[in-house]
């Protein structure tokens, strides 16, 4: 790391006050090849505040997080520490300045424990070589405690064994351990994969940091958090700075027109409709994780799937899917009963599944849009056991066309796509195959606004054509705003079904908290 001072500064990095820059950037711009990733972007990060970055998936939030931690060098502009340029070399120079970023995506070790991911690269030592096994179940077990999520993470566990949410909360005990203390963390999507309780806890946890001194910048793109926690509101749009307001000073459709150059205040638009025949049915379906399941899903019908965390939405998805087996009951698509277990039954019966991970469930990250778009149809396009590669590129490009797939061709990399584009990817992989039944699971996570609302517009017009379409969602007004009706699950079994006129968000958590709210009862009056 270099570090440019002024001659009669001190060696040490000054104290900064509440309102004082810890990191700015000046003039940034970044440019890959013939992209244009940003450009002219000013920006400060105060000390003692939450600055949310905002901006649609391609705006150049992700690509400027990464020059703040030293992964990506800037084209042109400056990076200012404490007022004065500096210059990170790598992430681990950055780290060293007390710049951290919790990531959307956490890299977690496998195979060892979950104590030994946080210090990874820093155990305690006990004569010579080989590190303090206890020492590190201690200090990770007291900074659990400290931190208020030692209910939820067991620093025994291997990263294997890991939910999503324990993964994201690895990154965060990451971010606030080493002998450098934090003076500015990024949060990057972090509540994606928690629940309730957990979100309360990191909100938590974030407020303290930020009494602390520590800058905050968070990236989300649930409105709700932005306006509960953020001290100030900085916007992208096409990789240049729009604008830094005041949380106070702003409302939610002026961040959206911020955001996206225009008003989204119709963004769930459903056609009334009458549904067709049932097409998915499922008959007191018992796996391993759900019990006694049993609904229906009509034709041009859009049916939401509500519940907490740990309810089993995803798992019974997985499970209609063939992913998993069916102890007892019966799925039926289109009158053809599956026997579970068997994806490839399911995909040839009509069945598509847009799993909720959809980087390690569902794409090919390393293959090109083309590649992942075709691979359900692959047989459709062979001839003599060879794959057409005219007719591949030609249905690839077809729809990357009418999902409106931002990419300079269907032979780029699906892992250089935004989050919205790759989840556009995974839709036309299934719309090229014209299923019967789509299940999305959490269609729109980690998606800006824009992208959401063109994803909505697509899974009306799939109901329009008459697939039948399950939507898993953790976002209520999402979930309300597009199903005819929602089924509510708690503990693994369906404790409810609303229709449109009936369902609001009092009534779905209602639902979705019954047992709970009964064992309440149950004491209240014991």
């Amino acid at each position: 790391m270099s570090l440019t001072r002024s001659p009669d500064q001190g060696s040490g990095p000054p104290s900064p006050g509440p309102d004082r820059s810890v990191v700015g950037v000046r003039g940034i711009g970044k440019r890959f090849g013939a992209v244009q990733a940003l450009a002219d972007v000013t920006l400060d990060f105060p000390a003692g505040q939450v600055t949310a970055l905002m901006g649609e998936n391609g705006a150049g939030k992700s690509t400027l997080l990464r020059i703040l931690t030293g992964d990506h060098p800037p084209t042109e502009g400056e990076l200012l520490l404490d007022g004065q340029p500096v210059t990170f070399g790598s992430p681990a120079e950055a780290r060293a300045a007390g710049i951290r970023i919790i990531p959307q995506e956490p890299e977690i070790i496998p195979h060892v424990s979950v104590a030994e991911n946080v210090f990874a690269g820093a155990l305690p030592r006990r004569a010579g070589r080989f590190f303090d096994r206890a020492a590190l179940l201690r200090q990770t077990e007291e900074d659990l405690r400290r931190l208020g999520f030692a209910d939820v993470l067991d620093p025994r566990l291997l990263g294997s064994e890991l939910t999503p949410a324990q993964r994201q909360l690895v990154e965060i005990l990451r971010a606030l351990t080493g002998d450098t203390p934090p003076r500015l963390i990024a949060f990057d999507e972090p509540t994606s994969s928690l629940s309730d309780h957990e979100v309360e806890s990191l909100f938590a946890l974030i407020q303290r940091l930020r009494d602390q001194g520590i800058a905050i910048v968070y990236v989300s793109h649930r409105m709700q958090e932005i306006f509960r926690l953020a001290d100030r509101i900085a916007v992208l749009r096409d990789g240049s700075s729009v604008g830094v307001a005041d949380a106070g000073d702003i409302d939610e459709r002026g961040l959206v027109r911020m955001m996206v150059g225009r008003d989204l205040s119709a963004m769930f638009v459903r056609e009334h409709h009458t549904p067709g025949q049932v097409v998915l049915d499922v008959a007191d379906v018992t796996t391993d994780d759900v019990t006694d399941i049993t609904f229906q899903v009509r034709a041009g019908e859009v049916v939401g799937l509500a519940g907490l965390v740990g309810a089993g939405r995803s798992e019974l998805a997985l499970a209609l899917a063939g992913d998993r087996p069916v102890r007892t009951g019966t799925v039926t698509v289109d009158g053809l009963r599956l026997h579970g277990g068997r994806p490839r039954e399911a995909i040839r019966a009509g069945l598509g599944l847009a799993p909720e991970e959809r980087k390690a469930q569902a794409l090919f990250l390393q293959r090109s849009i083309r590649d992942n778009t075709s691979v359900v149809v692959l047989s459709r396009l062979r001839r003599f056991r060879l794959v057409r590669r005219r007719a591949e590129r030609s249905l690839a490009q077809e729809y990357a066309r009418r999902l409106r797939v931002r990419s300079p061709s269907v032979e780029a990399e699906v892992r250089t796509l935004s989050g919205g584009n790759q989840q556009k990817v995974v839709l036309a992989r299934w719309l090229a195959r014209k299923p019967k039944v789509l299940i999305l699971d959490e269609p729109t996570r980690g998606i800006d606004i824009g992208a959401k609302a063109e994803i909505y517009q697509i899974i009306a017009d799939l109901a329009a054509d008459g697939v039948a379409v399950l939507v898993i969602s953790s976002e209520l007004p999402e979930l309300l705003g597009l199903s005819d009706r929602v089924i509510v699950m708690q503990g693994g079994r369906i404790t409810g079904e609303l229709d449109r006129a009936a369902a609001n968000e009092e009534a779905v958590l209602s639902l979705a908290m019954a047992d709970d709210l009964a064992d309440t009862a149950s004491g209240a009056t014991s």
